[in-house]
Parts: C-alpha cells; structure tokens; sequence
C-alpha cells in the first residue's frame, strides 16, 4: 500500500486549482467524490459497503488523516485502489494537497469513482474547495440532530447528506425528520440518505443516486444537456 505525505497548498488560489481538478477528472470520465464527517461517524465502513455493493465500477479510495493507514488497509483489502495520506498536521485537504494525492493513486490506471475520505472533524474540511465533482456529508446518529444548526457551512456545501448507523436509532435521542428539516433550511433540495452501513438499509438508494450522478458526470456535453 503507497503512503503519501502532503502539505497545505502554497498556490495563491485554491479555487483556481480546484477548477483545474475538475475540469481533469471531467476529461477523463472520473468522478471525484469528498467524503466530509467527524472522526467515528463510519466513512469506512460506508466505503466498504459501497465497494462490495458495486463490483462493477473500478474504485478509488485516498484515505486522508494525520497519521496512520488502519483505514486505507481496510479498503485495499477489499480489493479496492487504496492509498493512504498524511497531511502533515493539517486538519483538511486543499485542491493543492489533493491534485498530489491523485496523481498517486491513478497511476495510469482508469477508475470510475475516486472518494477522498477527508480528515474527520465538520469545520476545517467545509472552508477547502478540493476539486471534488461531489461533495458528501456523514452524520452519525450517536453525534446528534442538531449539528445542522452547529455546523452549518459544512451543510451548505454538501451535494448529499448521509445519516449514518440508523441501526442506532432506538438507542439514541435523534429526531430525523428534525435534522431533515434544518439541513433543508440550510441546504434546500439536498437529499438526506438514512443509512446502515452494517445492515446494508438504505445503501440502495444511495448507490442509485450514486450512480445517476456518474452518469451525468462522464456523459458528453450533447448527452447531458439532453438527460
């Protein structure tokens, strides 16, 4: 397994590079999803059920933390593409830091969807554009409904909302329907997906929704305008 080590962009315009992966992953029909939610919210298991539940789509997964590679070994033994980065203390990957980290892990090599599981906290992550063609939100019950109201920028930035380990709800005080209506106040018209990654409820409706947005992405210019 390849480890990377990053650091914090020193370009003058994030956004500028930002673009520039965009308009790159577009090119090359690969969609680039950032992964954004607090440490113990289940990225990786969510990854893992992705992986298994969608054989037939070549996957990538650049697992970003401070230090360590438990999680990038997970996803390399389920026979995904897997790299781990180390992004030197930063709490966030910027577009500078992410451009690093794809030419790694495509090698030459096509894949379909790219996720970059993004260091685990709901506010550093929010304020970096990364490139990114889709950016996703895990909440877990066990952190809470109201985080909408406590972080809201990251809300706002999310194409999608996953509430993640449902499993959990006869356990915990969390009211769906309240954090389905704050996350809409913030971001009206974002899909909330309620998922468990263990079980597999719900990854199904996801995965499809999932799958109209690679679509979309890798379709040429006359196809999209028509779909």
């Amino acid at each position: 397994m390849k480890i990377i080590q990053v650091g914090a962009s020193i370009t003058a315009s994030n956004d500028r590079d930002a673009d520039l992966i965009r308009a790159k992953m577009k090119k090359e029909k690969t969609l680039l999803v950032n992964l954004m939610s607090a440490p113990g919210s289940g990225k990786t298991t969510f990854l893992s059920r992705l992986i298994k539940d969608m054989p037939d789509l070549k996957i990538g997964v650049m697992e970003a933390d401070i230090e360590s590679a438990v999680d990038a070994e997970r996803i390399e033994a389920l026979g995904a593409k897997a790299i781990q980065v180390h992004t030197s203390g930063m709490c966030h990957m910027d577009a500078g830091m992410t451009g690093t980290a794809l030419k790694a892990i495509a090698d030459g090599e096509h894949l379909d969807l790219i996720f970059l599981e993004n260091v685990g906290n709901l506010i550093c992550p929010a304020e970096y554009d990364t490139g990114a063609g889709l950016n996703i939100m895990i909440l877990s019950v066990p952190e809470g409904d109201d985080k909408p109201l406590k972080y809201p920028l990251m809300f706002l930035k999310s194409d999608a909302l996953i509430v993640s380990k449902i499993d959990a709800l006869p356990y915990f005080t969390f009211d769906l329907d309240a954090c389905r209506r704050r996350a809409d106040d913030l971001n009206p018209g974002m899909p909330v997906f309620p998922v468990s990654a263990k079980k597999g409820d719900g990854m199904a409706a996801f995965e499809d929704w999932l799958r109209s947005k690679l679509a979309a992405w890798t379709a040429d210019e006359g196809e999209a305008d028509h779909a």
